[in-house]
């Protein structure tokens, strides 16, 4: 892991750049002392300097922890593939034309998590090797069907926040049964690009003991600042 550049910011809080081979990250941390680590994507592999995930990194790593993210292959500024490509375009065309999404989607989100998994797995190797970070870690944010995939495959994840924003293939709905990390699930109920019944069968889906749904009114990008504060003492309660 290399640090290309570093500043403190406003809030105290120290905001790192980082490339790991060809995947490029950010850190945010508040001291030297270990800090318990939340891995942190938004949704769908949208870039790491996506304004709404920066405000929610830094919020958390104020409350104490080290949080980290990365650019999924094709997201950001790393490169795309004629597939991606063709994806994107197909995507944009159908949602202008008001034609169904969902298998665009399944063959654009579903390969897309598939090469993003490891590829955390590998960060969270590194980032676990420097002084200012331990353990437990957990998992926050937009991209559910990550968040799924990585609480299944990788033991090291103690609790998850999830946002029932974007969509979750159907490999990582069958997955979910096999969740059983301690999870905060957030609805927005008026998401009108996210059916509300399938957001509430897969959190009936998810086979954690300890679960719990946080539903509110309004759309896509409208919930509320609360929940971040409400989100990280759900974080203290099972990783500090």
């Amino acid at each position: 892991m290399h640090f290309t550049s570093e500043q403190r910011l406003d809030d105290g809080v120290l905001e790192r750049e980082f490339t790991l081979g060809e995947i490029p990250g950010t850190l945010w941390t508040t001291g030297s002392e270990p800090a318990p680590l939340i891995l942190m994507a938004h949704n769908n592999g949208l870039p790491k300097a996506e304004p709404r995930l920066v405000a929610r990194a830094r919020y958390t790593a104020a409350r104490g922890y080290a949080v980290a993210t990365i650019d999924a292959a094709g997201c950001g500024d790393r490169p795309r593939s004629a597939a991606d490509e063709q994806a994107r375009a197909d995507l944009r065309r159908a949602m202008r034309a008001g034609e169904p999404v969902d298998e665009i989607l399944e063959s654009f989100i579903g390969p897309l998590v598939d090469h993003a998994v490891p590829e955390w797995q590998t960060t969270l190797d590194a980032l676990l090797e420097l002084p200012e970070i331990g353990s437990p870690v957990g998992y926050s944010g937009g991209w559910t069907a990550l968040g799924i995939r990585l609480a299944v495959v990788e033991p090291r994840i103690a609790a998850a926040g999830f946002f029932a924003g974007g969509y979750v293939p159907r490999a990582q709905r069958e997955e979910a049964r096999q969740v059983t990390v301690p999870l905060l699930f957030l609805l927005q109920w008026d998401d009108e690009g996210n059916p509300r019944q399938r957001a509430l069968d897969l959190f009936d889906a998810f086979g954690s003991k300890e679960k719990t749904l946080h539903a509110n009114l309004g759309g896509h990008t409208g919930t509320p600042w609360f929940e971040l504060e409400d989100g990280c003492r759900f974080l203290d309660r099972h990783l500090k």
